[in-house]
């Protein structure tokens, strides 16, 4: 059993603003210089006069024991964990967190930021720490795959495909936005296989050819593509699926995301679940994308939100907001 499938969860404490600071920082991740990210946290809290302890990761394998000593030293000293990386990291960290009764930050470096930014919180280390030290903690909430924890979202398919190439062009084109516009049109390009998909939710059943199935739990993100986003204020989790569809109109499809109006489209299915489970026609094992990271899950599959909510210490000010 996960902590976020135990209860009742012990809560998080309310901030004094005193609290030591545990910082898991992963060297690998991010659009910046480790070390200068590093230097900035050093000057920033030094000048604070705030405790604190850097925990910097080089090896991403080590990132989830160093996530969980942090956790426990937040434990035994009435401290706070914050993760400083990209997408992955985050979603890493917060796994260890959730449910553990200890308040969770972030200083978001991926290229998106759309976890961040969806709670005000700047994608500029600066500005995002000194939020941070000005923060109250709100209860958000997380979705699960298989009993594993996702932020943004989760997803099989074409998209998990999408992002292994958009990071294979990233690490030979650095990390620009025209890099992932780019590396999204080639994979579009070679035709995606169509899955053969059995969803189970609400008590219905639901046959679909696909070929990728998204989850969202991020109103952001959504909003960015033209979905509907107002079911995840209600405990519930967004379902996307293309129909079986060509090369140019799927084309079509990454054209309307980027005008915010994919909900309009007539070959993408949307909606919404507190549970879902998905079998994919002849495969006991597939490819799944969780915040950006990928790896491989057997199947079926079962989306939910989680029963725990992440304690995210966001900005006190709202002139700290960052939507942009």
């Amino acid at each position: 059993m996960t902590p976020s499938e135990q209860s009742p969860a012990p809560a998080a404490r309310p901030l004094t603003g005193k609290e030591p600071l545990f910082i898991v920082l992963n060297k690998g991740s991010g659009r910046g210089d480790a070390q200068v990210l590093q230097d900035t946290i050093r000057t920033i809290l030094n000048e604070a006069g705030r405790r604190y302890e850097l925990m910097p990761v080089g090896d991403p394998s080590r990132l989830t024991d160093l996530a969980r000593q942090a956790v426990k030293r937040a434990q035994d000293e009435q401290g706070v964990v914050i993760a400083a990386g990209g997408d992955g990291t985050l979603n890493a960290v917060a796994s260890t967190v959730l449910g553990q009764g200890v308040p969770f930050g972030i200083l978001p470096q991926g290229t998106f930021n759309y976890f961040g930014r969806t709670y005000g919180i700047s994608q500029e280390t600066e500005v995002a720490l000194r939020g941070f030290l000005q923060g109250t903690i709100r209860p958000v909430q997380v979705g699960l795959l298989n009993g594993r924890l996702f932020l943004v979202n989760a997803s099989l398919g074409l998209y998990p495909q999408l992002l292994e190439d958009r990071e294979a062009y990233k690490q030979r084109y650095g990390r620009r936005r025209w890099v992932a516009l780019w590396s999204g049109l080639v994979t579009l390009w070679r035709q995606p296989r169509q899955l053969g998909l059995q969803l189970e939710f609400e008590g219905k059943s639901r046959s679909l050819r696909s070929p990728t199935l998204v989850v969202g739990n991020n109103k952001l993100q959504l909003e960015h593509i033209g979905i509907e986003n107002d079911e995840l204020d209600r405990n519930r989790l967004i379902a996307m699926a293309a129909r079986p569809v060509g090369t140019l109109a799927l084309y079509g499809l990454l054209v309307r995301g980027l005008l915010s109006r994919m909900g309009d489209a007539e070959n993408v299915i949307s909606f919404a679940f507190d549970k879902l489970t998905v079998g994919v026609r002849g495969r006991r094992r597939v490819k799944v994308a969780m915040d950006g990271e990928i790896s491989w899950m057997d199947t079926p599959l079962e989306f939910k939100v989680a029963s725990d909510r992440l304690p995210l210490v966001v900005p006190a000010d709202p002139e700290l907001l960052d939507r942009s």
